[in-house]
């Protein structure tokens, strides 16, 4: 906890440092893998556990509402992204829990839902929560694609995801506020992707 050994300047310093040393062509390769599901109207599954968890819900919401301009969003002939989060049904999740066992919880939704082709972000500050490695295992069998997001030494998911992002930092609190602060760029540039805006704009959209 470095907040309990760092005053406030020494720890926003650090977290200045800290996403400094992440690798941008993981940021990069986040954005490109849920802009390519978007394109060929894949699924994009999300899921974590506790923070993650929570993480996963910010991250779906955001997806499936903010990568379409406000004015399009009841347009229904917009493409829209289809993003879910796996720690969002809570009665599954409890009877999975209790009648199988919970390092099942993901990976029996992802055995319902999933299909070649998808995409499973699967977050884990440090790498080895068996019920998000139960999910990744199914996932690389099964033909969709996947993209981890750690933090310590990235354990198990670092090695087992087709990509990832990763924070290497001994701090859970900081590694979970990194991934969702790195996030909103990726939401960002789906946005931009999406609806030509920024740098993706055309010289006759910007005309317009």
């Amino acid at each position: 906890m470095l907040g309990a050994t760092l005053n406030v300047a020494d720890y926003v310093d650090r977290i200045q440092q800290e996403v400094a040393r992440v690798d941008q062509a993981e940021i990069q390769m986040m954005a490109d893998l849920i802009y390519e599901a978007w394109d060929k109207g894949r699924f994009v599954y999300i899921f974590g556990n506790g923070g993650s968890g929570t993480t996963a819900t910010h991250m779906s919401e955001d997806l499936g509402k903010s990568s379409l301009r406000e004015s399009d969003l009841n347009d229904e002939s917009k493409k829209r992204l289809k993003v879910m989060s796996l720690t969002d049904n809570l009665g599954w999740i409890m009877a999975v829990g209790n009648d199988l066992s919970y390092d099942q919880i993901f990976v029996q939704q992802l055995m319902n839902y999933g299909a070649k082709g998808d995409v499973a972000i699967a977050i884990s500050g440090s790498g080895n929560s068996p019920n998000v490695l139960h999910a990744v295992d199914w996932a690389n069998r099964h033909g969709l694609k996947t993209f981890g997001l750690t933090g310590y030494s990235g354990g198990k998911l670092r090695e087992m995801a087709q990509a990832g992002l990763h924070v290497p930092l001994d701090d859970m609190g900081m590694v979970e506020s990194i991934h969702l602060c790195l996030f909103h760029w990726v939401l960002n540039d789906m946005f931009a992707r999406i609806n030509h805006e920024g740098r993706y704009a055309t010289a006759s959209t910007v005309a317009n």
